[in-house]
């Protein structure tokens, strides 16, 4: 079985204190940071930018998973790359050429992801499958944070899985919103193998805890996977 692995969102984090924030999920075993961008346009709330990315990236080894909910999202590539990013997740609705996206994400020299939203088809995901490291299944409608977790997506992460599995590449399989004690299980029985979590670790006081909590839960329902997956913790670049 794959390690699971976790992904504390900043978005939950205290803003006042950030860098303290970032130290303590490393410190707590968290395997990627997951950086939601947000610009009031794609998604009705505005997050951060790459001045952030930048202001973090020297205090901390974790891999910085870069969420880009902007759009269009081709022209801030080579910026969030710049400041950062280890992996940057782009939706297939916020430019008009998926493919040629994901060439340019690969061609600075770094992961590449897709977003799937709740309603977003999975053949947009389909025909890409050669140049993703990662497809994020998101399991609420993106936009804020502290939603709960869509049930309905259970089958979609399942039906993706088998896709995954279906092309042979070592690709992960993310889930994002509402992930919690008693979703992650699901999630990971689905086929999920990778967690991305807001307040179920930054609103709890033992950072620690929440995520090995997490982590043990989603372990014993995951998904068998024939495919070796990168483990993306131990440092950015790796």
């Amino acid at each position: 079985m794959p390690r699971i692995e976790i992904a504390p969102s900043l978005l939950a984090a205290d803003f006042s204190r950030l860098g303290e924030e970032v130290a303590a999920v490393e410190a707590a075993g968290a395997d990627w940071l997951h950086l939601d961008v947000m610009d009031g346009h794609f998604v009705p709330n505005i997050s951060f930018g790459p001045l952030v990315l930048r202001a973090l990236r020297a205090s901390t080894r974790l891999p910085f998973d870069v969420h880009l909910m902007i759009a269009p999202v081709d022209p801030f590539l080579a910026e969030f790359a710049s400041a950062g990013a280890d992996q940057i997740l782009i939706h297939p609705e916020a430019g008009p050429h998926l493919h040629r996206s994901l060439q340019a994400i690969r061609g600075l020299g770094k992961r590449a992801g897709v977003v799937l939203n709740p309603a977003t088809p999975l053949e947009a995901v389909a025909w890409v499958l050669d140049l993703v490291d990662t497809v994020l299944m998101m399991t609420v409608n993106p936009g804020f944070g502290g939603q709960a977790f869509l049930p309905s997506q259970l089958p979609r992460i399942a039906a993706l899985r088998g896709m995954i599995s279906a092309s042979g590449r070592p690709i992960r399989l993310a889930v994002d919103g509402g992930v919690a004690p008693g979703t992650a299980g699901p999630a990971a029985e689905a086929g999920a193998d990778t967690l991305i979590a807001g307040s179920a670790v930054f609103g709890t006081p033992d950072y620690a805890h929440a995520i090995a909590a997490l982590r043990a839960e989603a372990g014993k329902a995951a998904h068998p996977n024939p495919v070796d997956l990168p483990d993306h913790s131990g440092g950015a670049g790796d």
